[in-house]
C-alpha cells in the first residue's frame, strides 16, 4: 500500500499502532460517560443530535428507550443511490479489517472506538477477541426492537437500490450483491444480540459527532466508516472539520476514516482544504490505499495523527 498524500512520512504499508507490550484495557465504567458528568459545561448545545448526560451507573431502561431528536436533513442532491437521512447499515469485523487495513491480532487488549457504528458487528466480534472496543451511534438510545425495525427498513431499501444499479459496485470483496447482503445481515444479527446484552454496560454509547463523551486520548485507535464523506451533501465543511478534530482529540495515536467519496464514487470536494486546516491545527493526514473496493472509489482511507502522538 503506497502513500498518496503529502503530509507526514511516506507509507510503504498500512500504518501500524505503537507497541502494545504495556497496553492495558481501561474499564468501560471509567472510559464511558465521565467527561460530561465531570464537566457539564462542555455539554454540546447545538450538536446534530441532542446529547444526554451520561452516568457511570446503568441508567433506567426508559432513558435508553427514547430516540435523540433529529435535525431535519436538507433535500439530497442528485445521487446514484437515494440514501436515508443517515442509513443504519452495518458490516462485519472481516470487512472492517479490509477497508481499515487492520491487524486484528495486534489490537488485542487495545482500546478501540467505532464512531457512527450503526448495526455493525465489529465491536461484538472485537470484544470476543480480547479487544476493548466501544461503539458510538446516536440511535443507541433506542430499544432493541426499535433498532431491529430500523435495520429491516434500511436494509430492504439499500439492497433494492444496489440491485437496481449494479454498475456502481466493484464487489472486490464479495462475489455478488446477494453475498454482500447475507454477510451484512449476519452482522446486524450479531449486533442486535450483543446490543441487547451490553447496552447498559458501556459497550454501546448513544452519542454523535462533533462532540464525543470521552477524555482526550482515551482510545488507542479511532475508526469512522461511511459517515463523513459518504454524507458530504448533508454536512457542511465546518462540521467535517469539527468532526475530524474531535476524532483526533479522543485518539491516543491515530484515526482511520473510510471511504473518502460519496456513493457516486466522486472524492470529497473539500478534502484538500480539510487536510490543510487539520495540519494547521496540529493534525497530520495521509491518504492510504486499501485492498478493498465495494462501490466505485472506496479503495482509500484517510489516516489522522495528532502531532503529539
Amino acid at each position: 500500500m503506497g502513500r498518496l498524500g503529502d503530509d507526514g512520512p511516506a507509507l510503504n504499508e498500512a500504518p501500524r499502532l505503537k507497541d502494545a507490550a504495556d497496553a492495558t484495557a481501561k474499564p468501560d465504567s471509567i472510559r464511558v460517560g465521565l467527561f460530561f458528568q465531570n464537566f457539564p459545561s462542555a455539554q454540546p448545545k447545538n450538536s446534530l443530535f441532542a446529547m444526554p448526560t451520561l452516568t457511570t451507573q446503568p441508567p433506567p431502561p426508559a432513558a435508553f428507550a427514547r430516540r435523540f431528536p433529529r435535525s431535519p436533513a436538507p433535500p439530497p442532491r442528485s445521487q446514484p443511490l437515494e440514501l436515508p437521512a443517515i442509513s443504519f447499515f452495518g458490516r462485519t469485523l472481516a470487512e472492517y479489517a479490509q477497508f481499515f487495513a487492520l491487524d486484528v491480532t495486534a489490537l488485542r487488549k487495545r482500546d478501540v472506538l467505532d464512531v457512527a457504528a450503526g448495526p455493525s458487528s465489529f465491536v461484538a466480534e472485537a470484544c470476543a477477541r480480547g479487544i476493548a472496543a466501544v461503539a458510538i451511534d446516536p440511535l443507541y438510545t433506542s430499544a432493541p426492537a426499535e433498532l431491529a425495525a430500523r435495520i429491516a427498513a434500511d436494509y430492504t431499501h439499500m439492497f433494492a437500490q444496489m440491485r437496481a444499479r449494479p454498475r456502481l459496485f466493484k464487489l472486490k470483496s464479495f462475489p455478488s450483491i446477494d453475498a454482500a447482503e447475507t454477510d451484512r445481515r449476519l452482522a446486524a444479527q450479531r449486533f442486535l444480540a450483543d446490543f441487547g446484552a451490553q447496552r447498559f454496560y458501556g459497550r454501546y454509547v448513544g452519542a454523535s459527532l462533533p462532540r464525543l463523551p470521552f477524555f482526550d486520548g482515551t482510545f488507542d485507535l479511532v475508526l469512522c466508516a461511511h459517515l463523513l464523506f459518504t454524507y458530504a451533501a448533508r454536512f457542511d465543511f465546518d462540521w467535517h472539520l469539527a468532526a475530524c478534530r474531535e476524532l483526533a482529540r479522543v485518539s491516543a495515536t491515530e484515526v482511520r476514516l473510510h471511504p473518502l467519496c460519496g456513493v457516486d464514487g466522486k472524492p470529497y470536494a473539500g478534502l484538500g482544504r480539510l487536510r490543510r486546516e487539520l495540519k494547521a491545527a496540529g493534525i497530520a493526514s495521509e491518504l492510504v490505499r486499501v485492498n478493498y473496493e465495494f462501490f466505485v472509489g472506496t479503495d482509500t482511507m484517510l489516516v489522522l495523527k495528532r502531532a503529539s502522538s
